[in-house]
């Protein structure tokens, strides 16, 4: 497994793109979340306009094996979802660093914990 370098990651398996120059950042869930999830097969995603807390769930991701949910990495606005994982949740599973994004937020807080990619293959083991 590897994990892109210019991500940082949570200790719930999400990953956090660098913000642009707006303060948006993009969310998704790690390689080692959708192996470890099995096929996903239904995706509920924060709506645009909801406010996300870092640590706090913000939806759900259903498998064939489980339900898992959604943790926010960060404080912020939703200010996109990505459609194509609604209609096609397997995108999780076969591009979770590109195609399998979850959404897009405009963040406010962001935790000092986040973790670098080294950090985070040590945590996943």
């Amino acid at each position: 497994m590897s994990n892109p370098q210019h991500l940082r990651y949570s200790k719930e398996h999400e990953w956090l793109s660098a913000t642009d120059e707006n303060g948006v950042a993009t969310v998704g869930i790690t390689e080692f979340a959708a192996n470890a999830l099995g096929d996903v097969v239904f995706a509920q995603l924060p709506a645009v306009g909801d406010t996300v807390t870092a640590g706090e769930t913000c939806g759900e991701l259903e498998s064939t094996k489980s339900v898992s949910d959604l943790y926010a990495p960060v404080t912020g606005e939703v200010i996109e979802t990505n459609q194509d994982v609604v209609d096609d949740p397997a995108l999780v599973n076969s591009a979770p660093f590109e195609g399998g994004w979850l959404f897009k937020v405009k963040i406010t807080d962001e935790p000092a914990d986040l973790l670098t990619a080294d950090e985070y293959t040590d945590f996943a083991g």
